[in-house]
Protein backbone atom coordinates (compact mmCIF):
# COMPACT_ATOMS: atom_id res chain seq x y z
CA UNK A 1 0.00 0.00 0.00
CA UNK A 2 2.86 2.37 0.80
CA UNK A 3 4.25 1.99 -2.71
CA UNK A 4 0.82 2.74 -4.19
CA UNK A 5 0.57 5.92 -2.13
CA UNK A 6 4.06 7.03 -3.12
CA UNK A 7 3.33 6.35 -6.81
CA UNK A 8 0.58 8.95 -6.68
CA UNK A 9 3.32 11.51 -5.96
CA UNK A 10 5.89 9.94 -8.30
CA UNK A 11 6.75 13.20 -10.03
CA UNK A 12 7.45 15.11 -6.83
CA UNK A 13 10.11 13.94 -4.37
CA UNK A 14 9.16 16.88 -2.14
CA UNK A 15 5.56 15.76 -1.92
CA UNK A 16 6.75 12.21 -1.28
CA UNK A 17 8.76 13.58 1.64
CA UNK A 18 5.59 15.18 3.03
CA UNK A 19 3.68 11.92 2.65
CA UNK A 20 6.46 9.97 4.36
CA UNK A 21 6.49 12.39 7.30
CA UNK A 22 2.69 12.29 7.68
CA UNK A 23 2.73 8.50 7.73
CA UNK A 24 5.76 8.16 10.02
CA UNK A 25 4.34 10.60 12.58
CA UNK A 26 0.75 9.43 12.30
CA UNK A 27 -0.50 12.89 11.29
CA UNK A 28 -4.01 13.10 9.81
CA UNK A 29 -5.37 15.47 7.19
CA UNK A 30 -8.79 16.79 8.16
CA UNK A 31 -11.70 17.85 5.91
CA UNK A 32 -10.30 21.38 5.66
CA UNK A 33 -6.95 20.05 4.46
CA UNK A 34 -5.16 20.89 7.70
CA UNK A 35 -2.57 18.52 9.14
CA UNK A 36 -3.59 17.46 12.62
CA UNK A 37 -2.55 15.20 15.46
CA UNK A 38 -5.80 14.46 17.23
CA UNK A 39 -7.39 17.89 17.49
CA UNK A 40 -4.11 19.83 17.37
CA UNK A 41 -3.26 21.52 14.10
CA UNK A 42 0.33 21.22 12.87
CA UNK A 43 1.38 24.36 10.95
CA UNK A 44 2.52 23.76 7.39
CA UNK A 45 5.61 25.87 8.06
CA UNK A 46 6.70 23.49 10.82
CA UNK A 47 6.25 20.46 8.59
CA UNK A 48 8.08 22.18 5.74
CA UNK A 49 10.97 23.15 7.99
CA UNK A 50 11.27 19.58 9.35
CA UNK A 51 11.75 18.06 5.88
CA UNK A 52 13.37 21.07 4.22
CA UNK A 53 10.69 21.87 1.64
CA UNK A 54 8.68 24.98 0.85
CA UNK A 55 5.43 25.41 2.80
CA UNK A 56 3.52 25.41 -0.48
CA UNK A 57 4.62 21.81 -1.08
CA UNK A 58 2.83 20.80 2.11
CA UNK A 59 -0.23 22.77 1.01
CA UNK A 60 -0.32 21.14 -2.45
CA UNK A 61 0.19 17.69 -0.91
CA UNK A 62 -2.76 18.10 1.44
CA UNK A 63 -4.85 19.35 -1.50
CA UNK A 64 -3.93 16.21 -3.44
CA UNK A 65 -4.90 14.08 -0.45
CA UNK A 66 -8.29 15.80 -0.20
CA UNK A 67 -8.89 15.38 -3.94
CA UNK A 68 -8.22 11.61 -3.92
CA UNK A 69 -10.92 9.54 -2.15
CA UNK A 70 -8.52 6.68 -1.37
CA UNK A 71 -5.88 9.00 0.13
CA UNK A 72 -8.57 10.95 1.94
CA UNK A 73 -9.78 7.75 3.66
CA UNK A 74 -6.23 6.81 4.67
CA UNK A 75 -5.16 10.21 5.97
CA UNK A 76 -8.47 10.94 7.71
CA UNK A 77 -8.06 7.79 9.81
CA UNK A 78 -4.36 7.59 10.60
CA UNK A 79 -3.25 8.19 14.18
CA UNK A 80 -0.14 8.20 16.33
CA UNK A 81 0.63 5.84 19.21
CA UNK A 82 2.86 7.08 22.05
CA UNK A 83 6.15 5.20 22.32
CA UNK A 84 7.87 4.26 25.56
CA UNK A 85 11.13 3.58 23.71
CA UNK A 86 12.70 6.98 24.27
CA UNK A 87 11.20 7.28 27.76
CA UNK A 88 12.59 3.95 28.92
CA UNK A 89 15.72 5.34 30.62
CA UNK A 90 13.66 7.92 32.50
CA UNK A 91 11.07 5.34 33.60
CA UNK A 92 13.68 2.66 34.40
CA UNK A 93 12.39 0.32 31.69
CA UNK A 94 14.39 -2.03 29.46
CA UNK A 95 14.35 -1.76 25.67
CA UNK A 96 15.30 -4.81 23.66
CA UNK A 97 16.06 -4.09 20.00
CA UNK A 98 15.91 -6.97 17.53
CA UNK A 99 17.19 -6.67 13.97
CA UNK A 100 16.05 -9.36 11.56
CA UNK A 101 17.18 -10.60 8.17
CA UNK A 102 13.75 -10.49 6.50
CA UNK A 103 11.28 -8.23 8.28
CA UNK A 104 8.35 -9.40 6.18
CA UNK A 105 8.52 -12.99 7.51
CA UNK A 106 5.57 -14.08 9.61
CA UNK A 107 5.90 -15.05 13.26
CA UNK A 108 8.80 -12.76 14.21
CA UNK A 109 6.95 -10.86 16.94
CA UNK A 110 5.36 -14.05 18.29
CA UNK A 111 8.67 -15.93 18.49
CA UNK A 112 10.48 -13.12 20.30
CA UNK A 113 7.67 -12.26 22.71
CA UNK A 114 7.09 -15.97 23.48
CA UNK A 115 10.64 -16.28 24.77
CA UNK A 116 10.22 -13.22 26.97
CA UNK A 117 6.84 -14.44 28.27
CA UNK A 118 8.32 -17.88 29.03
CA UNK A 119 10.77 -16.09 31.35
CA UNK A 120 7.73 -14.56 33.12
CA UNK A 121 8.73 -11.02 32.14
CA UNK A 122 5.95 -8.52 31.61
CA UNK A 123 6.01 -6.68 28.29
CA UNK A 124 4.90 -3.05 28.43
CA UNK A 125 5.02 -2.30 24.71
CA UNK A 126 6.03 -3.83 21.39
CA UNK A 127 6.90 -1.60 18.44
CA UNK A 128 7.56 -3.10 15.04
CA UNK A 129 8.88 -0.74 12.39
CA UNK A 130 7.22 -1.17 9.03
CA UNK A 131 9.59 -2.55 6.35
CA UNK A 132 7.97 -0.22 3.81
CA UNK A 133 8.96 2.89 5.81
CA UNK A 134 12.52 2.05 6.74
CA UNK A 135 15.37 0.20 5.05
CA UNK A 136 16.34 -1.75 8.16
CA UNK A 137 13.23 -2.15 10.32
CA UNK A 138 13.65 -3.12 13.93
CA UNK A 139 11.50 -4.71 16.59
CA UNK A 140 11.49 -2.97 19.97
CA UNK A 141 10.23 -4.69 23.11
CA UNK A 142 9.91 -2.58 26.24
CA UNK A 143 9.80 -4.45 29.55
CA UNK A 144 9.54 -3.54 33.23
CA UNK A 145 12.66 -5.49 34.12
CA UNK A 146 15.96 -6.58 32.64
CA UNK A 147 15.96 -9.56 30.33
CA UNK A 148 18.23 -12.39 31.52
CA UNK A 149 21.19 -13.38 29.38
CA UNK A 150 19.83 -16.83 28.57
CA UNK A 151 16.65 -15.26 27.15
CA UNK A 152 18.72 -12.86 25.04
CA UNK A 153 20.76 -15.80 23.74
CA UNK A 154 17.61 -17.77 22.89
CA UNK A 155 16.28 -14.76 20.95
CA UNK A 156 19.62 -14.21 19.23
CA UNK A 157 19.62 -17.88 18.17
CA UNK A 158 16.31 -17.57 16.30
CA UNK A 159 17.02 -18.20 12.60
CA UNK A 160 15.73 -14.84 11.40
CA UNK A 161 17.58 -12.67 13.96
CA UNK A 162 20.63 -10.73 12.78
CA UNK A 163 21.34 -8.77 15.96
CA UNK A 164 20.01 -8.20 19.48
CA UNK A 165 20.83 -5.26 21.73
CA UNK A 166 19.42 -3.56 24.80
Amino acid sequence: MFDEIMEKFEGSPSQQAVIRLLLERGFSVNEEGRVVSGGIEIPFTGIAREIDVDRRVVDSTTDAIRDDPELQRIFANIGAIPSLRDLAPVLDLTVLTVEVAAADESGIVAAVTDRIAEADISIRQVISEDPEFTDEPKLYIITDESIPGEVLVSIRDLPFVRRVEF
